[in-house]
């Protein structure tokens, strides 16, 4: 039986202040935070509440995956929850099939990601409000399950 919301939840052996920077500082997350074997940049980015970021994920081939949102609550060391909406590179919201996606994905999702502290380890959740069946299909919960490996190798290094 599959969710109607993505959630993964991870344990890294990593503190948590460390695991919750590296979702917040912009350095970690151009080391990290996109599929294997494809890269990251960002438009523009700013870890506040109510701030906004603007990214591209390219793959491989070249595809470009434009995404911007905002940050809608910050608990530091413990909560970020932002939107994550379909874009193109001067910052326009499109439709999802309009960029290449599934016609099913939604045009925005918003995404929560809560740290646990277990005794200097760190458990990660993550949840996303899209169909968990329709993420797997598309390629984004396995994408998510591949940059939460690639931050779990980052925080080792």
């Amino acid at each position: 039986m599959t969710s109607h919301h993505v959630l993964i939840t991870r344990d890294f052996d990593a503190p948590r202040d460390l695991v919750f920077a590296a979702w917040s500082d912009l350095e970690h997350l151009l080391k990290w935070y996109a599929p294997r074997d494809c890269d990251i940049a960002f438009r523009s980015f700013e870890f506040r509440e109510g701030s906004q970021f603007h990214s591209c994920i390219r793959t491989p081939t070249g595809k470009e995956c434009w995404c911007m949102g905002h940050y809608r609550r910050i608990i530091q060391p413990e909560l970020i929850e932002f939107t994550m909406v379909v874009c193109n590179e001067r910052r326009q919201a499109l439709e999802p099939v309009e960029a290449g996606m599934d016609p099913d994905w939604p045009r925005e999702t918003v995404v929560t990601v809560a740290f646990a502290d277990l005794d200097g380890r760190t458990r990660l959740t993550l949840r996303q409000t899209v169909d968990e069946s329709l993420a797997k299909r598309t390629g984004a919960h396995p994408g998510w399950l591949q940059m939460l490996d690639r931050l779990a190798e980052h925080l080792t290094k």
